[in-house]
């Protein structure tokens, strides 16, 4: 990072190349198409960059990413979902009669879609520690919680998801 920093287009590579991956499957999800996850890899690559100079050498690098992606993914969430709350309210404003706006059909056997249920802080702690293998300690860093907390939410994620299986038939 050290490198990146003072400009040296080798070290971008490297970078790009090691961390993409890891960005692309925190960020995509199954409300995400393979173009939205995309889009959003690389607004987070853009912030990454105008962001360089906040990162402290010597410090680890993988939670000060794993911040920027969860900002962006969160507001390119807000972004969707403004624009979809507008679409909504015109098609009910066109609409002639009383058609309501069904939500979509949701496959609860799917985990990915089982996660989407939880509080978004949940979500997050789940996706850094299984999805892209952070530790505890980076996952409290990226989040900016503790150690304590992080364990917590992931605890009470865990516990929810095993619940929410149980309620689709699954048992251990």
């Amino acid at each position: 990072m050290e490198r990146y920093q003072q400009a040296d287009s080798e070290a971008t590579q490297e970078l790009v190349d090691r961390l993409s991956p890891m960005l692309l499957r925190f960020l995509a999800g199954p409300m995400q198409t393979r173009d939205q996850a995309e889009d959003m890899l690389q607004d987070c690559w853009m912030r990454i960059h105008r962001a360089r100079h906040t990162y402290r050498p010597g410090a680890p690098l993988l939670p000060w990413v794993f911040a920027i992606a969860r900002h962006t993914r969160v507001d390119a969430y807000r972004k969707r979902s403004q624009i979809a709350r507008r679409e909504l309210v015109s098609e009910d404003l066109e609409a002639t009669g009383a058609a309501s706006v069904e939500p979509p059909e949701t496959d609860h056997a799917d985990l990915w879609k089982l996660v989407q249920e939880l509080p978004q802080s949940q979500q997050d702690v789940v996706k850094m520690l299984k999805v892209a293998g952070l530790s505890l300690e980076e996952t409290a860093r990226a989040t900016g919680s503790t150690v304590g907390s992080v364990k917590q939410k992931a605890h009470r994620a865990y516990r929810r998801l095993r619940e929410l299986l149980a309620a689709q038939g699954f048992s251990r």
